[in-house]
């Protein structure tokens, strides 16, 4: 490249390992399938457990302990008030990718959601956007209305360039939005500047909406159930060389077995399943009008195309957990209508569930907000100018290494200080050496990396795991696996390596004193929700 690249930075929001069909799914991802084979996927890419943290790892390189959304806003407890990195908004100890790249001449975009903060100085505009138009908090209905507010604990706040958007188009659905209002400032931009577009997408997150004719063509294909799914995904896997033939995946944990389910509870979950394919569609048709776009203004050979997951598929209504149960469900019970035929549409409020989540990160061990693979072990792919193309690589990676790798790509360094202030220095390594020949690894080798969010702990170095978590999903006790050997994480290695695990112990520790956990006694999920 003799010019700096254009960047397009693409996040789906609680989307599964295996959803797209370049990652073993059945779901039509045609653009996205195109892009990934053209430029390298990886295995063994991570994420945080949840939304708000992964962003703050894409915006900032480090840990979100570090950047502010130390635990997720929506569930913080109050024994974190105050606490350095748990102000729930991106905080000054950090500067982001945007502001360092705006400085540097880049013009930069955003359409999507945020999720890092509404005060004046985490919002888009104030963190180094020149254009934005952003969904402030965790999520919302996808069609325009308020009704998601019924029983959110944050209110639905979409801003523009800094001011409150006090009505949405009445033909508003969310991904289609989001790519209209980027594909405008896109082609609104000033000719003379590179350009770095951020479309973080609210889809396929909860609650689970879609047009009627994006759903329709999925209709009858889940009727088999998750199990069924699952196995049908674990081959494709294998069959594109994504995981190895041997694997055993972990078992399902939590929710109800297809077979015991009655025909009509086997139809309405079939049918949600449908919905969330639909979603997953429409997501990757409005990304091929980017590309379209791209191609049109003559952009898109110099652009570098990045795309994930921000955590493993969404086996509940995690932003909701301060009041799931009953009281939840008397909420939408009073206010949408979950029937079966109208699943989908803008009144109805709707999730999938833990099985179907499951047979989308297998081989993987649960789902989102777990710091077990099915909850960090996320979709990503590099494509573009520089990108060696056609290769899968099994390289350990995080978000960290997002932001570090786009800066290398613009030429830039990361400084010590920013606007007088020191801030805090990246954790994650550039991608771009590995990205350029598919050659190494991307971390050297011993490099340590901790996971905790609701008070569930892991910490990997090379391939082996620790991991901690309570009851009924844990065992209230460290766990030790070897994750070159059974990524499904389904052999607890700590009784015959009891050494390793005291090694990979001391290295929590060292994670915890680091960026600044605070090891809260209680769960979130332990929580009386009234």
């Amino acid at each position: 490249m003799t010019k700096r690249p254009n960047f397009l930075l693409i996040v789906a929001d609680d989307l599964g390992f295996s959803d797209l069909g370049c990652f073993g799914g059945e779901i039509g991802t045609p653009r996205l399938d195109a892009l990934a084979r053209a430029g390298m996927r990886f295995t063994d890419f991570h994420s945080a457990p949840a939304c708000s943290p992964t962003r703050a790892m894409l915006m900032t390189g480090t840990d979100p302990h570090v950047a502010g959304i130390g635990t997720m806003l929506e569930v913080a407890q109050p024994g974190f008030a105050g606490a350095p990195g748990y102000e729930g908004h991106l905080n000054d100890r950090v500067v982001t990718v945007t502001e360092l790249l705006r400085d540097a001449g880049y013009h930069t975009l955003l359409s999507g959601k945020w999720h890092l903060g509404d005060t004046p100085r985490s919002m888009p505009a104030a963190r180094g956007f020149d254009r934005s138009f952003a969904l402030l908090p965790a999520g919302a209905s996808h069609y325009a209305g308020d009704g998601l507010d019924r029983f959110s604990i944050v209110a639905t706040a979409y801003q523009e360039d800094g001011r409150p958007v006090a009505k949405l188009p009445d033909d508003f659905y969310s991904s289609d939005y989001f790519a209209d209002r980027l594909i405008g400032y896109l082609d609104e931009r000033p000719r003379d500047r590179p350009f770095f577009a951020y479309l973080p997408f609210s889809a396929p997150h909860w609650p689970l909406q879609a047009p009627e004719e994006t759903c329709l063509r999925y209709r009858g294909c889940y009727n088999a159930g998750p199990e069924a799914l699952r196995e049908e995904r674990l081959a494709r896997l294998k069959t594109e060389g994504l995981c190895p033939p041997n694997v055993v995946p972990h078992r399902f944990v939590d929710g109800q077995d297809w077979a015991s389910l009655t025909p009509a509870q086997r139809a309405w979950s079939a049918r949600t399943m449908e919905v969330y394919a639909a979603m997953v569609d429409r997501m990757d048709w409005n990304i091929g009008r980017v590309i379209d776009s791209l191609s049109a203004s003559g952009d898109l050979d110099d652009t570098i195309i990045l795309f994930l997951s921000d955590n493993g598929a969404e086996g509940a209504m995690v932003e909701a957990m301060p009041i799931v149960g009953k009281m939840i469900e008397a909420q939408i019970a009073a206010h949408f209508d979950n029937s079966l035929d109208n699943l989908g549409r803008p009144t109805s409020c709707c999730w999938y569930g833990p099985r179907w989540a499951q047979a989308a990160t297998a081989p993987s061990r649960l789902h989102k907000s777990f710091p077990t693979e099915g909850g960090i072990r996320v979709p990503f792919f590099a494509s573009g100018p520089g990108i060696a193309g056609g290769r899968i690589s099994d390289a350990f990676s995080t978000a960290m290494d997002v932001p570090l790798t786009i800066l290398e790509a613009a030429g830039l360094r990361f400084p010590a200080s920013y606007q007088g202030r020191a801030v805090a220095q990246p954790l994650g390594s550039s991608m771009l050496p590995h990205l350029r020949t598919g050659e190494g690894e991307v971390h050297p080798a011993g490099t340590e990396t901790g996971w905790e969010l609701f008070g569930r702990r892991a910490v990997r170095r090379d391939g082996w795991k620790a991991l901690w978590m309570r009851s009924p999903e844990g065992i209230g006790a460290w766990q030790l696996y070897d994750l070159k050997a059974d990524p499904g994480e389904t052999q607890d290695r700590a009784g015959d390596r009891p050494e390793l695990l005291a090694e990979l112990i001391e290295a929590w520790q060292r994670y915890v004193a680091q960026v600044g956990v605070v090891e809260s006694p209680v769960s979130v999920f332990e929580l009386d929700p009234a």
